[in-house]
């Protein structure tokens, strides 16, 4: 069991002065945490939505850095390895519109000849997007009972961030290349990284996250090590089982391609990479490099009585970010 406190009931994440809620603090199963996020400059608010289909994998972030809004879509073509990818920097974060509580209200975000719209309710969300060659139109279900993974992470009373990691949703819909239309249903899972906090200058984090028919996998490193709080956990049917113990991540990054080692108390998984993506930014005061890898789990995870879930043959990816923002 994680040694956590269980969030129940709605909180708002901040106290009136900006800084963190102590009442805030722990995990919750659905989203309860309220942004109320205030200030300017080191606030950071985002939703990154991932989709695995049998022959795609897709990402669109929309977000707010106070001083620009950095919106993205990835898409990778899983058989001939074909990357597109389009990005825009919006000076100020203008025009970008992200909800205080995930999945509750639109995620609106333009720049450049890219457009992403995101319709949120209590049924689940609508993923629209818009960029050179490609169409985004799919529905994520949110099935009953299902349960997500949120968690405050305190360095200080004023550097926090809170995560909702919801992983292994049902989606169908289309994806639409170059006027040719692929659906997206039986075999298909997305993910929602939905973050708010205000961020420490420069930060390192690891994140892996993998789903397969009943099972999902979300874990997390770095930037959690030392809190108190992690993002780890195993999910059964959706069904969550928070696992607390930081957790050592073991990689060469002087070949990313090769298998990973993720391993705690509860979790020895390895990763077995199929492709790499790079994404460097570097606008002066704005900096990161994320090497993602998309590939295949093998392993295990434990649940809370004790089980261990089999997590072989699972799909998704794991990342090393390194930001300076």
């Amino acid at each position: 069991m994680t040694h956590e406190r269980e969030i129940t009931e709605p909180v708002d994440l901040c106290r009136p002065d900006g800084r963190l809620n102590p009442d805030a603090v722990g995990w919750s199963r659905r989203p309860l945490h309220r942004a109320n996020l205030r200030g300017w400059g080191r606030a950071k608010r985002w939703e990154h939505w991932g989709v695995v289909t049998p022959t795609h994998i897709l990402g669109l972030v929309a977000s707010s850095l106070d001083y620009a809004g950095v919106q993205s879509l990835y898409l990778l073509d899983r058989s001939t390895g074909r990357e597109t990818t389009a990005e825009a920097v919006v000076p100020f974060a203008r025009g970008t519109v992200l909800p205080p509580v995930s999945g509750d209200g639109p995620v609106r975000a333009r720049g450049g000849n890219l457009t992403i719209a995101v319709d949120q309710g209590p049924d689940g969300s609508t993923l629209r997007a818009s960029a050179p060659g490609v169409e985004v139109d799919l529905t994520v279900p949110l099935p009953p009972g299902h349960e997500s993974l949120g968690v405050v992470v305190p360095w200080s009373t004023r550097r926090f961030q809170y995560t909702v990691k919801d992983i292994g949703r049902p989606v169908h819909g289309t994806i639409t290349v170059d006027g040719t239309a692929y659906p997206v249903g039986e075999g298909s899972y997305a993910a929602l990284d939905h973050g708010r906090g205000k961020w420490r200058y420069a930060v390192r984090w690891n994140w892996a996250a993998g789903s397969g028919p009943g099972r999902s996998i979300q874990l997390g490193g770095k930037w959690t090590d030392g809190t108190g709080s992690t993002e780890n956990a195993v999910f059964v049917d959706g069904r969550l089982h928070k696992i607390g113990a930081d957790l050592t991540w073991e990689y060469d990054r002087a070949d990313w391609l090769r298998p990973w080692r993720i391993t705690g108390d509860r979790v020895d998984v390895t990763f077995h990479p199929f492709h790499e993506r790079v994404a460097r930014t570097n606008l002066l005061v704005l900096a990161g490099e994320t090497h993602q890898c998309f590939g295949h789990f093998t392993g295990w995870a434990a649940t809370d009585d004790g089980g261990r879930v089999d997590l072989d043959g699972l799909v998704g990816w794991a990342e090393e970010a390194r930001n300076r923002w």
